[in-house]
């Protein structure tokens, strides 16, 4: 039954009131809601479902109403839609308000759900307002189907993965499947990604139709933002689908001023959409290519639109003459012709070629014999000022007589080496190493009839031999050596690329030790293992096989491994912490190859090489600089770097444990060389005596490590630790036996 005219406008002006009232106080929202529902349901007239669907949308999308009220209310305004939209309805306004309210109720929902998994009926109702929109999209008008895309937006934004910024508090968390328990009695996970996949495909059709519509293409762009920037999983793929989108490809001509505004449109929207990306993720992988595509964008709507915009051409008619049936109707003078004279007689030569004038004085005028700047001067006016016609016909006439002089020469050197052939042939009394080159020389007869013949027949304009690149001049001692630094520097230089790219190589695969290749990949490890085997092994043999005399040990030229060791070093210690396992994995290659040299030398001198072969250590030196160079830095909270360091290198001497040992001069560092021992003393056997002895040595020395000391040396060597507690109140005296001893009991190696 219709209500009166006058009803429904003095409901509208309570309801307005009511309004009014809820945006002064957002505490009235429930009561209100609650009340208006019978009012502008299903079965009111289209002014108060116009004036409900508009209200609803306000509400659930205001950001006076907090997010609890929000979800609490959401349960109870989804019959009302779902009847409305079960109806017959035609009317824009009230589908535009429902679908963003809709859009605006799903992640709403989603939460109450993933909090209430109780409350299945709710969650039913929302999939079938859900599937009505999907299905009934296409069939809307397109501001209605503007409204669907937003709601695809927000179906696919809640049922993807997103980041979790606080796992202690969910209710700060964004709403999306991250937060879904994976046991839940109604969201299933698998069904919501589907969904959420087929649905993103859907929205992104719009790019890939061969006639599209500019509002829904760029309600579409405005909507994959939030999606790109909260969306690392599909990120990529909305990219890739934008930059194989042209907007001037996808509309059809005639180019009315409307299709190039939205032309136009599409463009600056995909371009913004790129450039916002760009700006917000600078070291995006795809930041190279959105560039690339920003430019042909605006390449491609200068093409298309500017192009067609334009004003017909003017005909194309020929240059050198008219049509005679034409020249009447369209009034055409013809131009002058130009009288081309025969090239002149005699050989062939670039002065004849390019002569066409009659003109004795200006035929035999050298024009060297102007300055170049007053020939220039000359020549740029006449050019601009010279007839078309009698350009195009002068360079005909000169192609002309250059192809018909080429065609002289031809014929003539073919009828030349037709006259020189039988006469080869014909003699068969030659030796097999002559020859068909050596000709033999003719008479005097002959060379007088055939030698003003070859300068008029052979005229070769140009005439190139083989050309062969001369070889490098060889390199001096010090240039090898500059280029072997400037190498080196381009290799460490990918080192440091290296390690700001992210890493994808898979932890869990094995470490293959010494035997593993160098440049299996391009990442940091591979570099690094790169250099250390350049300085390591590339060498091994020359440094130690040079037979050098006594006395001139140490005095060889500095090679390129040096120079690779010390800028090692030198990288090493600007980050020792970020770059430790660099050292180690130096180091280990040091000493493995002063064990292979130390091996080879051996196996020669069994075999009885009288020549003694001088092996260097290169393990000993370099440990030791780059412990010295790390220790200064070192504080008592970096226990783990000199822990780790002393644990990974392959081999622990006397002069290390010294080192370790002067730790213990700073009084705040002295647990960090107390526990720094203590550790090799408990998992380095075999290096544990000449700890201990070092750890007896500290503990002697220095009052303040002796509560530390004390209690590892009253585990490891008690009968050290009672002479000095039983001689504390005494005067200082000699050093106990003890510590004389450790110099003499350390083992040998």
């Amino acid at each position: 039954m219709a209500q009166p005219v006058d009803d429904v406008a003095n409901q509208v002006v309570q309801l307005n009131a009511a309004r009014k009232l809820v945006l002064g106080d957002a505490a009235f929202y429930p009561q209100i809601i609650s009340g208006i529902l019978p009012i502008v349901g299903p079965h009111a007239r289209l002014e108060l479902r116009r004036w409900g669907a508009d209200f609803l949308a306000e509400t659930f999308s205001s950001p006076m109403l907090p997010p609890v009220q929000k979800q609490q209310l959401a349960p109870n305004v989804l019959q009302s839609i779902q009847e409305t939209l079960l109806l017959p309805e035609t009317d824009s306004a009230v589908l535009q308000s429902l679908v963003q309210t809709v859009a605006s109720l799903y992640p709403l929902l989603f939460r109450h759900i993933v909090n209430h998994p109780d409350d299945k009926q709710s969650w039913e109702k929302m999939n079938a307002i859900k599937q009505d929109i999907l299905r009934r999209m296409d069939s809307f008008t397109c501001p209605v189907k503007i409204c669907c895309v937003k709601f695809l937006q927000r179906v696919v934004q809640v049922q993807t993965s997103g980041l979790i910024a606080d796992p202690r508090r969910p209710d700060q968390n964004e709403t999306s499947l991250a937060i879904v328990p994976r046991a839940h009695a109604v969201l299933a996970i698998p069904h919501l990604e589907a969904e959420a996949s087929g649905l993103l495909d859907r929205l992104l059709g719009v790019f890939q139709e061969e006639t599209s519509d500019a509002l829904l293409v760029n309600a579409t762009l405005n909507c994959l933002a939030p999606l790109i920037r909260t969306r690392s999983t599909i990120a990529n793929k909305i990219i890739t689908t934008i930059l194989d989108f042209y907007p001037a490809k996808h509309v059809h001509p005639p180019f009315t001023p409307t299709v190039r505004v939205s032309v136009k449109s599409m463009e600056r929207t995909a371009r913004a959409l790129l450039i916002n990306v760009i700006k917000k993720n600078p070291s995006h992988p795809l930041v190279g290519k959105m560039q690339v595509h920003i430019e042909r964008l605006m390449q491609s709507r200068v093409e298309m639109t500017e192009d067609a915009s334009r004003k017909r051409g003017f005909p194309v008619e020929p240059t050198d003459g008219l049509d005679n049936a034409k020249r009447v109707r369209l009034d055409a003078v013809a131009p002058p012709l130009l009288q081309i004279p025969p090239m002149a007689p005699g050989p062939a030569s670039f002065d004849k070629l390019f002569t066409l004038t009659q003109d004795i004085g200006l035929s035999s005028f050298d024009v060297k014999q102007l300055p170049s700047d007053l020939v220039v001067k000359i020549a740029v006016p006449l050019l601009a000022q010279v007839n078309q016609s009698m350009l195009t016909q002068a360079v005909d006439a000169i192609r002309n007589r250059y192809e018909t002089v080429t065609k002289e020469q031809n014929l003539a050197r073919q009828q030349q080496q037709q006259q020189q052939h039988p006469a080869v042939d014909d003699d068969d009394d030659y030796e097999p190493e002559y020859q068909p080159m050596d000709v033999p020389e003719s008479g005097p007869e002959e060379a007088d009839a055939v030698a003003p013949e070859v300068p008029e027949v052979q005229p070769d304009l140009v005439s190139l031999g083989s050309f062969v690149l001369p070889q490098p001049p060889p390199l001096s001692e010090e240039e090898a050596a500059e280029v072997g630094r400037s190498a080196v520097s381009r290799v460490f230089s990918m080192i440091n690329a290296a390690e700001t790219e992210p890493s994808t190589k898979n932890k869990s695969q094995q470490q293959l030790g010494f035997s593993r290749l160098a440049g299996s990949n391009f990442d940091r490890e591979a570099w690094v293992l790169l250099l250390t085997r350049l300085a390591t092994r590339a060498p091994a043999g020359l440094e130690s096989g040079d037979k050098l005399g006594k006395g001139q040990v140490g005095k060889r030229s500095p090679m390129i491994s040096d120079s690779i060791r010390e800028t090692l070093y030198r990288y090493i210690l600007e980050d020792f912490r970020g770059r430790l396992s660099i050292g180690m994995t130096w180091l280990n290659e040091e000493w493995y190859n002063d064990r292979i040299q130390m091996s080879t030398a051996a196996s020669r001198r069994d075999d009885g090489e009288e020549s003694e072969i001088n092996v260097q250590s290169h393990y000993d030196t370099w440990v030791l600089r780059l412990l010295d160079g790390i220790l200064p830095y070192l504080d008592s909270r970096d226990i783990k770097v000199i822990v780790r360091f002393l644990s990974e290198i392959p081999e622990v001497t006397v002069h290390i444990t010294q080192r370790v040992a002067s730790l213990a001069k700073d009084p705040e560092r002295v647990n960090l060389c107390v526990q720094a021992l203590m550790y090799l003393i408990m998992f380095r056997p075999p290096a544990r005596e000449m700890c201990l002895n070092t750890l007896e040595d500290v503990y002697q020395t220095y009052e303040e490590s002796r509560p530390a000391a004390g209690k590892v040396l009253a585990k490891w060597r008690p009968q050290q630790t009672q002479p000095t507690e039983q001689a504390n109140g005494a005067t200082e005296s000699a050093p106990p036996a003890a510590a004389q001893d450790t110099t003499t009991s350390t083992p040998a190696e």
